[in-house]
């Protein structure tokens, strides 16, 4: 049998990257751990947990209001890690890097903030047909607010973004377009780029639900010139709880709050109140400060390892998973788009889903299972869920053929 080494790209060291995931020694029901379920959330290498531990430890405080020691050191850890996020994401200045609590809590503060103030009766919001409910809920009760129309921008069959539809669709009542990157359900990639130029060659501001996306990918906000981008930290290694709203700055500067209370404010009277500057206006309250300086520790953790490295490592597993899978009697890959990330979402003909997943469990291996949040996906398909495992840097060929041998036993116990 071929060794972990053997099957990896030389350039990211697989083997040396899971020592740095505790989680990953353990075993279940006495067998090796494999945790192919990174979709619904990643684990944490040590330099992680580390930072997250060692705020509490050494400098527990609240920040940007204290004047002791502590509250100094909090403070300087704090922006530090807004200030590597900043550089991760390629964005022009720190004041565009907006602390929320994960990739839908910055949708919705768009929705609620920029889409109340610039959404009337009779727009339209266009999103597209392989959206995570994070990216249709908040749209649908805006639209229902102020009396706009949401658009749904089709898929094909392989789950593949249909552009000419988009083309279409994008008109003169398009008051924003919000789109996935990547599919959580399907991994297909959308063309971000060429989505966003057309947009904006009607004036037409972009979101971007990165969730699914920048733990696979090199994120460049300038290249890709998108006014919104929104992520999740428990997706990309950080903790949970925590994650980043972009926003080009003279958008954000003048879009109203999205929550009034403490530290959004430079004063305050019972007449009048004067906001603090970004973005420091979108951050009201004290916010999950061990989680945000653990995710600067995080995106140290990913630029390290490479982010090229990490998607040839994944593109190479997902291939090589994808044939495997293939070649098992009844199972149908649902999503098969030319640019795919790390997903492999499954059907096996007469077991359902949830039987797939008890069973692989009892294997030491751990799917998801269900409609992943996406159910006009599973609808699109006619199926009520599918089991998918979803990959990581630090997954190996190996693990692609311990599901394998597990997806053998459900069809086995089956038949």
């Amino acid at each position: 049998m071929k060794t972990v080494s053997d099957v990896l790209p030389a350039s990211l060291n697989v083997r040396r990257i899971r020592e740095d995931f505790p989680i990953l020694k353990q075993l279940v029901y006495g067998k090796p751990l494999v945790y192919l379920d990174n979709a619904a959330t990643t684990q944490k290498p040590r330099a992680v947990i580390d930072a997250l531990v060692g705020f509490y430890e050494r400098d527990c405080s609240n920040i940007h209001r204290g004047v002791h020691l502590l509250s100094e050191r909090a403070t300087s850890a704090y922006e530090s890690s807004r200030s590597r996020i900043r550089r991760f994401l390629n964005a022009v200045d720190e004041k565009e890097i907006v602390f929320v609590r994960g990739a839908t809590e910055g949708i919705n503060l768009v929705a609620q903030s920029y889409g109340r103030t610039h959404v009337g009766r009779g727009d339209e919001i266009l999103i597209s047909a392989m959206e995570h409910h994070s990216n249709i809920v908040p749209w649908q009760i805006l639209c229902e607010e102020k009396g706009a129309t949401l658009r749904v921008v089709p898929m094909d069959e392989s789950g593949e973004f249909q552009f000419d539809a988009f083309e279409k669709l994008l008109g003169p009542r398009t008051r924003l377009v919000s789109v996935t990157h990547v599919s959580n359900a399907l991994g297909s990639v959308n063309p971000v780029r060429r989505i966003v130029e057309l947009a904006h060659s009607l004036r037409v501001p972009v979101l971007i639900d990165g969730a699914q996306a920048v733990q696979h990918l090199k994120i460049d906000v300038q290249q890709l010139d998108c006014d919104f981008y929104v992520i999740s930290g428990h997706k990309m290694y950080g903790p949970t709880g925590v994650g980043i709203l972009y926003g080009k700055s003279q958008i954000l500067d003048a879009m109203p709050p999205y929550q009034g209370g403490g530290d959004m404010i430079s004063s305050v009277t019972f007449e009048k109140t004067l906001y603090n500057k970004l973005p420091y206006k979108f951050e009201a309250g004290t916010p999950h400060i061990a989680g945000g300086i653990a995710l600067g520790a995080a995106v140290d953790y990913l630029e390290a390892a490479g982010m090229d490295s990490i998607w040839r490592h994944e593109t190479d597993l997902l291939s090589y998973g994808t044939k495997a899978l293939s070649a098992l009697p009844g199972l149908h890959i649902v999503g098969e788009a030319q640019e795919k990330a790390s997903v492999l979402s499954f059907t096996i003909e007469g077991i359902h889903p949830h039987d797939i997943g008890t069973i692989l469990d009892q294997e030491g291996i751990a799917i998801r299972t269900g409609h992943h949040c996406a159910q006009p996906v599973m609808d699109f398909y006619g199926i009520p869920a599918t089991a998918r495992a979803s990959l990581a840097l630090y997954n190996t060929r190996e693990e692609i053929d311990a599901l394998v041998a597990g997806i053998q036993k459900v069809i086995e116990v089956f038949n």
